[in-house]
This record gives C-alpha cells, structure tokens and sequence, in this order.
C-alpha cells in the first residue's frame, strides 16, 4: 500500500487504510509550533484584508527587508518564495542534467524536485547502526563527481543536526572539487539560530541556505520561505521563478514574525521540554529514538513489537503518526513524532503505554 509522502492532511491516511477517522484526531505526523502564530498576526489581520485588492510588492516586502535585518545581511543575498516547496524546485533546475548527491533517510523533495529536472541521483544512506550520523567517508568521495551535496540541517526525518566540524569539512571539500552545498535549515530555528551557516554564505559562494517560515510560526497555509545564497546565485533563482511569487498577505505576516523574540524563545523550550521528556518515555519502554535536537523525533519499538501494527493501532484511537515507508533508510521500521502540546502529548504516551503493556 503506498502510504502519502507527507505528512499532514491525516484524513488521506485514513483514505488509504478504508478507515473511517474518528471524530476528535490528534495529528502527530505534522511538525509545525503547536503553540500556533504569533499573537501580533491576530492584532494584524484586519489590516491584512485590505491587501487582498492590492498586487503584492514584486521583491517579497516588507519580509524581504525583514529577514536581510534579521540576519544582518544584505537583499542582494535573499530570495523568497511561495514556501520551500517552491524553492527547492527553483534550486534544483540549477543542477539540470547534472549529478546531485542525496544522504538517506531525508525529506523526499530534494529527490522529486531533482528528478523533475533529470538530475542522475547519487545515494548515500546514513546507517541506523551508526545513529544516523553523516557518513562523511563517503559523501568526500562522492563529492568529486557530484555537482552538488544537499544537506537537511537538522535532518529531517531524524531531527540530527551535523556537527560543524562535520559541516566544515563537506563545505571545504565542496570548494575544493567544485560541488555545491545546499543546505535545508527547515527547523534549525527550533534549535539555536547561531547554529546556521547563514553568517558564513558570503565567504562561501557554493553553498546555499533554504529556510522555512512554515514550522516556526505554524502557517504552513500561507505558504513562504526564503533563500540565502551569494547574490550571484541569487540572481540566478530570480530569473527563473514567477512573477509575484510571495502574496502580499504572506510577505506582511512574514515581516511581523521574524520581530517575534519571545515567541521563538517560548517555542524552542517548550519543543525541547516535550522532546527529552518523550525520548525518556520511549527509551524506559525498550525503543531505539533518534538523538533528535528539532521539534520532533524517530522512534522504533523494541524487538518483537510490529511497529505498522502499532501505527495503525494508533490510528484506531483517533492518533496519526508520521510513516516511515517512504524514508529511505527507515524502510517504515520508524514512526516520527511531531512535538505537540502538553495535553497531546500525555494523551499520547498514555495510549502507548498501553501498547507496551500489551505487545
């Protein structure tokens, strides 16, 4: 049975299964801030409306402005788009026809958007023997006849975030045989911003950085992102997306939330809260869980235990946890856990706890 690709939109899962979905579903399979958006987008909106008559600022503003003062960096190096998904796709046509390396198990859009483009992939899975840490032997090789290495910073669907030293080495190997480094910092705000390569781009031309406004401020509907690249590749990327690719209501939205301090601060500890308490819940009932620093984790029930019967075990109760099937690498022997907030995720560990206790 092929399983959708994504999460999210938990109804389809229930589709697929011929099952008819609870009344109240608790969806785990997702990952954005629980805690919704920031409150200044409520006091906005009445505002907002009054954009809908008007066509949007061609160059993404005032978010552009927004996210150059918020890194410190200059517009010439930022480029928004209509949400990673679109990013990824323009990022991609860069490297048409040639070769891409790609670290296994990852989110299945670096693959669909290069495949799209007849990139030839080059697979290199991280071992779950190893923690599914970067096999970096591996990819420095690789790195010679490749074109570019895309890197997911934390990984989804992990949630293991490189060292920099490790960091380091592939960007320096990169510069070295002129492979690209694309790195995904989808969910690196849920960890330290002072973790992403963004302050290093300009002296790093080869590399490009793709952030997500989706997870962080919970809009996933209004859909934006934005990439930080040397102007150069920026240049690049604009030639070969749409006109007025961010809508207006977006780009006001986005612009007000990257102002948001407290938010991200309360986001990042209630995140890290609900991840160390899960983790030690799964590791005192046998599981193998990923050493995850995002807003979620992976997970594998111990040995002698179905982990699809208990994902669709789950299901039954109204729960829907993020499949593996199309992870490669997992091969849907893990199930991940988007964090939630502290109600759902009792409501969570109470039905696994009578799991455990029974298989």
């Amino acid at each position: 049975m092929q399983l959708p690709d994504h999460g999210a939109n938990p109804h389809h899962v229930y589709e697929k299964f011929g099952m008819t979905p609870p009344m109240q579903i608790l969806d785990f399979s997702e990952n954005v801030n629980p805690a919704g958006f920031p409150e200044r987008v409520y006091e906005m909106w009445t505002d907002l409306m009054a954009k809908l008559t008007i066509y949007p600022d061609p160059e993404a503003e005032p978010f552009l402005s927004a996210a150059a003062h918020f890194h410190n960096i200059g517009k010439e190096s930022l480029f928004a788009g209509n949400g990673a998904a679109e990013l990824l796709a323009l990022v991609a046509e860069r490297y048409r026809d040639k070769k891409a390396i790609v670290v296994h198990p990852t989110f299945s859009e670096y693959e669909a958007t290069l495949k799209a483009k007849n990139v030839e992939i080059i697979r290199i899975l991280s071992s779950e023997e190893e923690g599914f840490s970067l096999p970096l032997k591996e990819l420095i090789q690789a790195m010679e006849t490749a074109s570019v290495l895309y890197l997911c910073t934390p990984n989804n669907p992990t949630g293991i975030m490189p060292g920099r030293d490790e960091l380091d080495k592939l960007v320096r190997r990169g510069a070295e045989v002129g492979c690209d480094v694309v790195l995904d910092e989808a969910f690196i705000d849920f960890v330290d911003e002072s973790l992403s390569f963004i302050p290093r781009i300009l002296e790093n031309a080869h590399v490009t950085v793709v952030r997500s406004m989706t997870k962080m401020y919970a809009m996933p509907g209004i859909r934006l992102g934005y990439i930080v690249a040397a102007p150069s590749v920026i240049e690049e990327i604009k030639a070969l997306a749409p006109h007025w690719n961010v809508n207006g209501i977006a780009a006001h939205i986005g612009a007000a939330c990257l102002t948001d301090e407290p938010f991200r601060e309360r986001a990042i500890k209630q995140s890290a809260d609900e991840r160390e308490e899960l983790t030690l819940f799964l590791r005192k009932h046998g599981c193998l869980v990923t050493d995850s620093v995002a807003n979620f984790l992976s997970f594998t029930p111990g040995a002698g235990q179905d982990v699809r019967k208990l994902y669709r075990h789950l299901l039954t109760r109204g729960i829907v946890l993020r499949h593996s099937e199309n992870f490669i690498g997992m091969d849907g022997k893990w199930l991940r856990v988007g964090m939630k907030n502290r109600a759902a995720m009792n409501l969570l560990k109470e039905e696994l706890s009578v799991w455990f206790a029974e298989n």
